[in-house]
């Protein structure tokens, strides 16, 4: 399965004459990987050069890893591809990625205290910002381990994407996929029936070892890998297992077993991460918990509410940095949108009562007061049309009429208008009188 290019990558094929190369930091199964340094700008990258030949650079470019990395780019937990090298004369790909300062493994290797609390959840919750990403992007990994994770200071980013798979790819995916200790029971249990729920649980997987600093579930073999899981969290209910059913090479007769339960083996794991765990480690995957609803988990409240919170200061600092320059007007305009669309949102209405006039009059009203630049584009006006009362003077003294104005002008009472006229002395009088026009009142000066 391939995937359109996201991302112009550069590609080449003039070799790596252009790189020089420092030392080597990790070799795989299908590839090695050294630090480089550039000769044109000296900055340091990590090269990884595919063990299998490749026929053309439209071939190397149509590798499921670097289409992966292309539709991937840019995100600030994914590993950046930053050039392709093909090797015309060897056949070789080189992928010219960003240098990070190790992986999980080597920083918790030989650790003898366990990692502070804040960090494991930093971490935790930027592994789950890039699967989430992947996931939503199409793609899953497949090979979720520490191995893969990268960290530098605080940063960490997902990478390797040799493995990953199209989730819209149908099963049975019978490639050969993820190290034996991160494996999924659907990945023991059947002969390539999983989906993208088997990244969760070998972040859940991974989530314990750096907690914890040791393997959560170190199966020597595949028997002995289902063993271990169980000998956790218990042999599932037959129901369970009865999803499993299309696997060939296994027999169902688990014994039944309890499970000692995960947190007997990190007793002081708060409860918030512990139950992060068990929603990541559900046996079945069609209960086990996303990465998107992962990330609004309790135990990263903290982390949302200070993302939160530094949004919020970007955009004020955005606008305060464009007043007196040329972004104001649209800053402003921004406000505005914002404003008028949040009130829709709320289902208000979008016609103006008296009472929300009133009120938008002095929200406007301190612009003014404190005597801010004038800019050349003024907020929308609003137009607003109140329907007055209909008044109506008895046939006794003002023949009947209709009056309808705009605003909310005083209603005029008839004993006001009695005593502003002469009282009629004859018929002749009572019928010019009938005939009167009463001219409209005026404002002078704000007042009536």
């Amino acid at each position: 399965m391939l995937w359109a290019s996201e991302s112009d990558v550069a590609a080449n094929t003039e070799g790596m004459h252009r790189y020089k190369i420092i030392k080597k930091i990790g070799e795989g199964t299908f590839s090695d990987v050294v630090k480089t340094q550039s000769l044109k700008d000296g900055k340091f990258y990590a090269c990884k050069t595919m063990k299998q030949t490749i026929n053309s650079l439209e071939q190397a470019n149509n590798l499921r890893e670097v289409q992966a990395m292309k539709r991937l780019s840019p995100h600030a937990n994914i590993i950046q591809l930053h050039e392709l090298i093909f090797n015309k004369e060897t056949g070789t790909v080189s992928l010219i990625c960003e240098l990070m300062e190790m992986n999980i493994y080597e920083y918790i290797q030989g650790r003898q205290t366990p990692l502070p609390e804040h960090t494991v959840k930093q971490y935790m919750y930027q592994l789950c910002k890039s699967l989430e990403h992947m996931h939503s992007c199409g793609i899953f990994h497949r090979d979720v381990k520490p191995e893969n994770i990268l960290i530098k200071q605080n940063i960490l980013k997902l990478g390797d994407f040799g493995s990953c798979r199209s989730v819209y790819s149908k099963p049975p995916h019978t490639e050969y996929i993820s190290t034996r200790w991160y494996r999924a029971p659907e990945c023991l249990l059947t002969d390539g029936y999983y989906s993208l729920k088997m990244d969760i649980w070998s972040t859940g997987c991974v989530f314990f070892e750096i907690m914890s600093l040791n393997p959560l579930f170190p199966g020597t073999n595949e028997l002995d890998q289902v063993a271990k899981i169980h000998d956790v969290l218990g042999t599932p209910e037959h129901s369970v297992l009865q999803k499993f059913k299309q696997s060939r090479a296994m027999h169902f007769n688990f014994p039944p077993k309890k499970g000692s339960g995960i947190s007997r083996l990190i007793p002081n794991c708060p409860a918030p991460a512990l139950s992060l765990l068990y929603q990541m480690l559900a046996y079945d995957p069609d209960e086990r918990i996303t990465a998107e609803t992962a990330l609004r988990h309790t135990y990263f409240r903290e982390i949302r509410l200070a993302e939160k919170k530094a949004d919020t200061l970007h955009r004020v600092s955005g606008i305060v940095d464009g007043v007196g320059s040329g972004e104001t007007h649209s800053s402003l305009q921004h406000i505005w949108r914002q404003t008028r669309l949040g009130k829709q949102l709320r289902g208000r209405h979008t016609r103006q009562t008296p009472l929300m006039s009133h009120n938008m009059k002095h929200v406007a009203e301190p612009v003014i007061r404190r005597n801010v630049a004038h800019y050349s584009s003024e907020l929308p006006k609003l137009n607003m049309v109140v329907p007055g009362p209909q008044i109506s003077f008895p046939v006794s003294t003002v023949p009947a009429f209709t009056v309808t104005h705009r605003g909310t002008l005083p209603a005029i009472t008839s004993k006001k208008c009695q005593s502003r006229l002469a009282k009629p002395r004859d018929e002749s009088h009572r019928t010019a009188f009938k005939t009167y026009y009463m001219p409209p009142l005026e404002r002078k000066h704000g007042g009536f």
